[in-house]
């Protein structure tokens, strides 16, 4: 066996390796209980795509392969913060009507166990 077969059985395996660490986080993504780890199922997805596509274009000796999983990987990026943006600031406003209606007088706030916490966070007995 030459270098290059080497090389070559190396490439096969870890994109073998790579198409099914995809088809568990596919599982993960339609299983998934919550929203963010379905969220996180797709990022991963996309993450391991792009390590594909870098993998292949050093098997295949095709360089433009590394310009293609330069734009998806700008792609993916923006997906994941319109995902954010959808689904992170809800919680949020929730978060701070919830405060505002906690706050006591002096710039205190309760925590949910009705302990106090002063403008720094820190807890008051």
């Amino acid at each position: 066996m030459t270098l290059d077969g080497a090389y070559n059985l190396l490439y096969e395996g870890a994109l073998i390796f790579l198409a099914i660490l995809i088809g568990a986080m596919l599982i993960r993504s339609i299983m998934g209980p919550a929203v963010t780890d379905r969220v996180l199922a797709i990022n991963m997805i996309g993450t391991m795509v792009i390590a594909g596509i870098a993998i292949l274009a050093m098997y295949l000796d095709e360089n433009y392969l590394l310009d293609v999983g330069l734009i998806y990987t700008m792609i993916s990026f923006v997906s994941v913060l319109v995902l954010a943006s959808v689904y992170i600031p809800a919680r949020q406003k929730k978060s701070e009507a919830d405060d505002s209606t906690r706050a006591g007088a002096g710039g205190k706030k309760a925590d949910r166990s009705g302990r106090e916490h002063d403008k720094k966070g820190r807890k008051r007995r």
